[in-house]
């Protein structure tokens, strides 16, 4: 199953951009032991429009190209889900085990995202209720994924 990362913004060099090169590499190596692929790191550029919900809908637009044929759209939300790594991981495994095609993690902009793009979500998944600059929630995800494989694979990286 090919796990992919769709965001808003083009992140620049420095701290957040090797942490994100850091466990989307650890996780490229474990992926085909697992049943996986990926994860791949997908952008789109942040809209210009002068208004959030014409914003909005532009950045979802071209999120919406960004996320492969077929696959189940995970989106990044405040407002979203809470799951402890574990069941995310359990999450991943169900949906691999199921025959998904690939899971698609969406993360929006600085306005978030269109409610329209929001509604087509398998999952909405929070990283709590606290605002996260959007470079750093690429950190989270692509960590957890990592740490999910590790999960699965039996590695002691992943402690409950």
């Amino acid at each position: 199953m090919r796990l992919t990362v769709a965001a808003v913004g083009k992140l620049k060099a420095g701290p957040e951009r090797a942490l994100v090169e850091r466990y989307q590499t650890r996780a490229t190596q474990l992926a085909p032991g697992l049943g996986f692929s990926g994860p791949d790191l997908r952008e789109c550029a942040e809209g210009r429009e002068r208004t959030v919900a014409v914003r909005k809908t532009g950045e979802a637009q071209s999120l919406a190209r960004l996320v492969p044929d077929r696959a189940l759209v995970v989106c990044l939300d405040e407002r979203g889900e809470s799951q402890n790594s574990a069941d995310f991981a359990r999450k991943l495994a169900q949906w691999r085990d199921a025959g998904n095609v690939g899971v698609a993690f969406v993360i929006g902009g600085a306005d978030g995202l269109d409610p329209a793009f929001l509604a087509r979500a398998s999952l909405r998944l929070g990283f709590g209720a606290m605002t996260l600059p959007h470079q750093l929630v690429r950190v989270l995800v692509l960590e957890q994924i990592y740490r999910a494989m590790t999960h699965l694979a039996g590695h002691p990286y992943h402690r409950a």
